[in-house]
């Protein structure tokens, strides 16, 4: 497996980590619908929260969260309303981003930015 993939699953898997901690439950990883994914879908206090996980190994050229772009967001606003639909949801529904970058001693920091984007946004 190439590094980068390496990095990105122990990005999400910290990401996971870091939810429970925070309440979350966690009600799928990686849940797919034609070519989208979506890394998280967990709730807490009733809402559902749809999280992007963006790992970088530098913040030299962008932040984690700038890739998210508007055709990401399409998508993953496309696989989020099929999710919702399969399994007879009818929570109030989030769009968070986490992003994870090296500190400057090397250790994985993680920012969780609720509320990243709305389903408007992919417009």
């Amino acid at each position: 497996m190439a590094q980068h993939n390496e990095f990105g699953k122990k990005a999400e898997e910290l990401a996971v980590e870091y939810v429970k901690k925070q309440g979350y439950k966690i009600l799928t990883r990686n849940f797919r619908f034609q070519k989208a994914e979506i890394d998280i879908i967990a709730e807490k206090d009733n809402i559902i929260a749809v999280i992007e996980v963006k790992a970088r190994s530098t913040d030299a050229f962008m932040l984690p969260q700038e890739a998210v772009t508007k055709t990401k967001i399409r998508s993953i606003v496309s696989a989020a309303n099929h999710y919702l639909e399969e399994f007879n949801k009818h929570n109030e529904v989030r769009f968070d981003i986490i992003s994870v970058l090296p500190d400057e001693k090397g250790n994985l920091s993680i920012e969780h930015i609720t509320d990243a984007f709305e389903a408007f946004d992919a417009n």
